[in-house]
This record gives C-alpha cells, structure tokens and sequence, in this order.
C-alpha cells in the first residue's frame, strides 16, 4: 500500500476514535468522499494499524445503533415550532 494513502487511512481512524463521528462528519472534515473513508476505515485499516482498527470499528457499531434517533431528532427539529396542515388553522 501507498504510503500516503496508509497515512490517510490512519489520519480517517484516528478522528473517527477522537471525534466520535460519522463516516460522512469525517469526510466532511477531512475533505474525502464518504465512499473512500468508509473503505479506508473497513478494509485497509485492519492491515496498517488493527489496534485502531477495533476501536474505530466500536464507534461505526455504536453510530449504526443510534442511526434512527438521529434521524427522528433530526425530523423533529426540521418542523419544531411548524404548525401540522389542519391542526391549528382554524
């Protein structure tokens, strides 16, 4: 493997660990696509730093499990203080 890209690869697990986010938040962050996070953080970081590895793996597990309570907090803040059509119209 590059160099670089194990680089990369480590830089992607050790903000995932640190931060806590998503794969998508890291992306962002570090400006890579989601695509290239997800695979740097699955199948190339086992085989440069697999300490690392395990814990970046904890955080993706504990973000999948609380994927829907993201998701409706998010709805919820979307229509907070937006009247329902027909509820309160008249």
């Amino acid at each position: 493997m590059w160099k670089e890209i194990e680089e990369r690869t480590v830089k992607n697990g050790e903000y995932i660990v640190k931060t806590g986010c998503t794969v998508r938040a890291c992306a962002d962050a570090l400006g890579s696509s989601k695509s290239t996070v997800h695979k740097d953080v699955t199948e190339r970081l086992p085989a440069v730093d697999f300490e690392l590895y395990l814990r970046v793996k904890g955080v993706l597990e504990k973000n999948l499990s609380e994927r829907h309570l993201r998701g409706g907090e998010s709805t919820r803040k979307k229509y907070a203080g937006k009247h329902l059509h027909g509820t309160d119209d008249v």
